[in-house]
């Protein structure tokens, strides 16, 4: 019986992977034609409105919430829900089709971000071996993102803006990840998934306000709502709660190995759908990163946010 509990563990994991690759490569680029605070807003609105179906009794834990549970989920939902995902959407807008693969890869570099900042703000003993790893994954992404090229500003403009956006995405999201230990030593995951969305979606209706951007609903077409549906649907909140039901049952090292289909599906997809495929010298660098960031998030466990758990 605990096999089988493994089995659907690590498969549920697998699912819920494969889903982040697709809807990064599939998915959201297909939303480039509306303003990205906008489509951030609507991607956490939809499943928060879906969630409430479910959890609207949890409603009820803000009478118990503290000072500080207000200014913990607050700072997740801006860094993990709002900076990180407005940063990853602005990479996968700019490349338009291009370089979809090399955006989300770039995003796991977030477990050296998420340790980085335990080591200063949970004064967490950095190993002399974290150091050589993390400088391993991010020597490697350098060469995944240029290959044996110097960047050129005027030829590969976008390509380096969508490499500090997928980076600022995955530091935001390392901030995410240390802030939500917090959360989650005191929440289920249920609840701080919740108010996490409903969190960010108060954030980032007053951005859209401030910028001015809410009148997009206006620009939304056809195609443009069946996306927002099917990530709702699938991407967003069916991946999510797939990902922590599998995670609960496996362990650590074996959930991020399961979490190698999150990268290794936007390959495959950006192949089959947009025919792009890594030079071999970005293959190379790309496993070199992936093992090196296995061999990180292997010497301890690690909460991390959003799309990359342990």
């Amino acid at each position: 019986m605990k096999k089988n509990q493994k089995t659907i563990g690590a498969a549920a994991v697998i699912i819920a992977s494969t889903l982040w690759g697709l809807d990064g490569v599939v998915f959201t680029p297909r939303l480039y034609n509306l303003d990205v605070g906008f489509v951030v807003f609507v991607l956490h609105l939809f499943p928060f409105l879906i969630m409430n179906f479910f959890f609207y009794k949890r409603y009820a834990l803000l009478k118990e919430f503290t000072k500080g549970d207000f200014v913990t989920f607050s700072l997740v939902a801006l860094f993990g829900g709002a900076l990180g995902t407005m940063a990853i959407v602005k990479a996968l807008f700019l490349v338009n089709f291009q370089s979809l693969s090399i955006v989300v890869l770039l995003q796991k570099l977030q477990p050296v971000f998420a340790m980085s900042l335990a080591a200063v703000l949970l004064k967490e003993k950095i190993r002399k071996r974290f150091l050589i790893w993390a400088g391993l994954a991010v020597f490697a992404s350098y060469f995944l993102t240029f290959g044996f090229h110097l960047p050129d500003m005027k030829t590969d403009s976008n390509t380096v803006y969508a490499a500090v956006y997928a980076l600022l995405a995955a530091f935001s999201f390392g901030v995410s990840t240390v802030l939500s230990k917090k959360v989650l030593g005191k929440f289920s995951f249920t609840t701080g998934t919740f108010f996490r969305y409903g969190f960010t979606s108060l954030i980032m209706l007053i951005i859209v306000l401030f910028m001015g951007t809410f009148n997009n609903f206006n620009l939304v077409t056809g195609e443009n709502l069946l996306y927002f549906i099917i990530i709702a649907a699938t991407t967003g909140t069916g991946a999510i709660f797939l990902y922590y039901y599998g995670l609960v049952r496996i362990r650590a090292i074996m959930a991020t190995i399961c979490e190698l289909f999150f990268p290794v599906s936007a390959i495959f997809f950006d192949y089959i759908v947009n025919g792009k495929t890594l030079s071999p010298v970005q293959w190379v660098a790309t496993v070199i990163m992936v093992f090196a960031i296995i061999k990180l998030t292997a010497q301890k466990p690690v909460i991390v946010d959003g799309k990359a758990n342990k």
